[in-house]
């Protein structure tokens, strides 16, 4: 799989970069403080149901414990004789809820019991931990007879993959600012991704300014080269 995620990186990516586990300059073990987290023990974790997870997750519970267990391997820490170290649900379950709020990491920090650094490090460390342990499992083109046969069952003829780009809002950057504003207005990084017929991912490739044409991204991928290459197969393991 060619995810290209760094192609064409600007000095304003680093929000992004952060995200998806590009910067790896972070302390790997966080730490709880010692404030009251009766609402994630007691309230959450216990109580909530489904619809009240996929409210505010965006995902079921049984699905963000699996999603946990997948991700247990990298996230695990060890305590010390000083301090409790987080959970891995409460380091997934900080970092979905930043992805999904338009909450501050102070105010998501707050809602945890945490600082807000704590919530910026399990941001990171939860991309970086998806990034190297379930994208390359994830996103794959997979059998491309198979998903032009289900497009054909569905009306669309000749058709491989849909493919769409959303457009990730950012501080305007120190540098070159203008690059960053999109038609919209508001300064940007451009995600763009390809599903199949069952609306699973495919290929992602995320970084490029919010001024920069669909087209032209397309064009600069690994996997419009493959196509103009003829590969249509999984290549990156």
């Amino acid at each position: 799989m060619d995810t290209d995620f760094s192609q064409s990186m600007g000095p304003g990516n680093v929000g992004i970069m952060m995200l998806l586990g590009q910067v790896h300059a972070v302390e790997h073990r966080f730490w709880a403080r010692e404030t009251n987290t009766d609402w994630w023990d007691l309230i959450v974790l216990p109580v909530w149901d489904d619809s009240q997870w996929l409210r505010n997750f965006r995902m079921r519970k049984g699905t963000f414990m699996e999603l946990c267990d997948l991700l247990s391997p990298a996230l695990k820490c060890m305590n010390t004789k000083m301090r409790a170290a987080l959970t891995v649900e409460k380091q997934v379950a900080i970092a979905l809820w930043k992805l999904a709020m338009p909450d501050s990491y102070q105010s998501v920090g707050n809602q945890f019991g945490v600082d807000k650094s704590t919530v910026g490090a399990a941001v990171m460390q939860v991309a970086n931990a998806i990034k190297d342990l379930l994208i390359s499992r994830v996103v794959t083109l997979g059998n491309v007879q198979v998903i032009v046969d289900g497009f054909a069952a569905m009306g669309f003829l000749n058709c491989g993959a849909a493919i769409e780009g959303t457009h990730i809002p950012i501080l305007a950057p120190e540098h070159q600012a203008g690059e960053y504003i999109n038609h919209k207005g508001y300064f940007s990084i451009v995600l763009q991704a390809l599903v199949d017929h069952k609306g699973r991912f495919t290929n992602i490739n995320v970084g490029w300014q919010g001024k920069v044409h669909d087209a032209r991204i397309v064009r600069n991928t690994g996997l419009f080269q493959k196509l103009q290459e003829g590969l249509y197969s999984e290549t990156r393991k």
